[in-house]
């Protein structure tokens, strides 16, 4: 313990690797000179299992009939054959041991990689897109939104509203979006869910085809595509959305429409320093916060002893970051 808090380490991170309480080992201190008062087992108890046992338990367990099920299913079926090798709670025990609680079967269960990291430092690099479901006139059917953002400045670049959901209507709806945005597709990374309009061979041929880098979330992961799902919640919890259910195909597109231009012209959005999405997508952000910062740098200095810390910070955001890894990996920055 002593070496260890000469290497620099905590006391109380010294006690947890050594799975002790801070407060027992300052016991021991206090009465016994810090000397391991763990008296720890004497002797081995006489109904410990065997070795012979032990191993009866691993070969049972990782027996190809037994190899996919847990103790708690293989004690009762050994049971119903009349035979038995310890209790559910020794299989656990045994198996803890031997490091075999995993999982044994060959095929393993499947698993969904994380998505790429990748970074915006300028709009047009990366884009993100989903279908959204409207209520419509009838009763039981939906109208479908398909919106697309870019999450450098979280500016709409395309919303569309169709009266079916289509992996058609979604390819085009990109291939029009680059065109009007004026991006070079083949710089552009485009994220989307695993549905089947985003993931289907119209959609997949289309992004081949202009160059677009497809990427894709893990299936039943939302948080892997934020920035869309935070601007529905936007929208639907806007208080000009419709209680009831829109009139027509018309009427919900007339509603969109608006609430895009209201939302990249005049939302202030608190991710990008309260400026709307629009003056981040021109650049003109960086003037807007520029004359914030000045304007407070003076009201302090007018009144400073009303300002107890620095002013606010309205420093302009930097690069904007989709499913970001961990620190010692390299993100993928679009240029």
């Amino acid at each position: 313990m002593a070496q260890a808090e000469q290497d620099g380490v905590s006391f109380e991170g010294a006690c947890g690797a050594l799975s002790l309480s801070a407060r027992t080992v300052r016991r021991w201190k206090a009465v016994e000179g810090g000397q391991d008062g763990r008296a720890g087992p004497q002797q081995t108890p006489a109904h410990a299992l065997t070795a012979q046992e032990r191993a009866a338990i691993v070969a049972t367990a990782n027996s190809p009939e037994f190899r996919d099920l847990s103790p708690k299913q293989i004690v009762p079926r050994l049971a119903d054959r009349g035979m038995y090798l310890a209790s559910e709670s020794s299989f656990y025990r045994v198996l803890h041991a031997e490091g075999l609680m995993a999982h044994r079967e060959p095929s393993r269960p499947r698993t969904n990689k994380k998505p790429n990291e990748y970074v915006a430092t300028a709009p047009g690099q990366v884009w993100t897109w989903d279908i959204t479901y409207l209520r419509g006139p009838t009763r039981g059917a939906f109208l479908y939104l398909y919106l697309a953002v870019d999450i450098y400045s979280r500016k709409i670049v395309s919303a569309e509203v169709h009266a079916e959901e289509s992996m058609d209507l979604a390819a085009s709806m990109v291939e029009w979006a680059c065109e009007r945005e004026g991006v070079d597709p083949a710089r552009l990374v485009l994220h989307a869910d695993n549905g089947g309009p985003m993931k289907g061979s119209t959609m997949l041929a289309t992004l081949q085809r202009l160059g677009v880098v497809p990427s894709f979330s893990r299936p039943h992961v939302s948080d892997d595509n934020p920035y869309v799902e935070a601007l529905f919640r936007t929208l639907k919890f806007r208080p000009g959305y419709p209680r009831k259910p829109f009139a027509s195909l018309d009427q919900a597109r007339r509603w969109v429409e608006q609430f895009v231009a209201w939302y990249n012209t005049e939302h202030l959005h608190s991710a990008l320093r309260y400026v709307t999405p629009d003056d981040r997508h021109q650049g003109r952000d960086k003037a807007i916060l520029a004359q914030r910062k000045d304007l407070y740098a003076r009201a302090r200095r007018r009144t400073p002893r009303r300002w107890t810390r620095g002013i606010r910070n309205w420093n302009p955001v930097g690069a904007v970051y989709l499913n970001p890894a961990k620190a010692t990996l390299e993100p993928c920055i679009m240029q």
